[in-house]
């Protein structure tokens, strides 16, 4: 599968996308999916993981995530619009996959934005000028920072917030879970504990579809 392609095809519909506070995805490298695991397993959900929509919602999309990952600036949008089309069925809980090198700098920024209540606004703005810091050739996290600032985070603040126990405690969890899971790629996604059948936006869409249709 040629990521690099898909992103390239893409690329003018997702900017259009962005502007209008929506996206569109492409396709990862994964070549073969995790097998299922059940939706509640301790090492798809942690007390720690961000969870964006209900906390009640009948249906979870855990998403193994590189805040760096093209291809998971690509998807966001199709994760959005899956949220905004099932509102009180559906929400996302994010697994931190930071595999690219400054990407771990951007997810102790994410649980800083987090404790000022400004977690999914910083991930978008990240996201949306991801060129600008997250390049695998020239990562600039001291950029990444400058962008959270941007949209209202208390930098002071989230300096000391970034580097606690607590963040080191998350950050090691979730990289113990991505190895026992066996997470290869980014964005990873299961779906009440399902991998998609193979790897694709409408896979995506069709699998929470079928998933909300079942919860009645």
């Amino acid at each position: 599968m040629n990521r690099r392609a898909v992103i390239i095809a893409t690329g003018v519909a997702a900017a259009a996308v962005f502007a209008g506070g929506a996206y569109f995805y492409s396709e990862s490298s994964i070549e073969t999916a995790p097998a299922p695991v059940t939706a509640e397993s301790s090492q798809f959900i942690r007390p720690h993981s961000p969870i964006l929509g209900p906390e009640s919602a009948r249906v979870t999309i855990v998403e193994f995530f590189d805040p760096s990952c093209e291809a998971c600036r690509a998807f966001y949008p199709t994760v959005k619009q899956i949220m905004a089309t099932y509102p009180e069925d559906v929400r996302v809980v994010i697994r931190y996959t930071p595999f690219h090198p400054a990407s771990e700098e951007a997810v102790r920024i994410l649980e800083a934005a987090r404790r000022q209540d400004k977690f999914q606004r910083v991930m978008e703005w990240l996201l949306q000028n991801q060129e600008q810091w997250g390049a695998d050739g020239n990562p600039q996290a001291a950029r990444a920072w400058e962008l959270a600032a941007q949209v209202g985070l208390d930098v002071t603040k989230a300096r000391q917030d970034a580097v606690t126990a607590e963040v080191d405690a998350a950050i090691a969890q979730d990289l113990a879970d991505v190895k026992a899971v066996g997470i290869k790629g980014t964005p990873t996604f299961f779906v009440n504990g399902k991998p998609l059948p193979s790897f694709g936006r409408q896979q995506l869409e069709d699998l929470v579809k079928s998933e909300v249709e079942a919860a009645g």
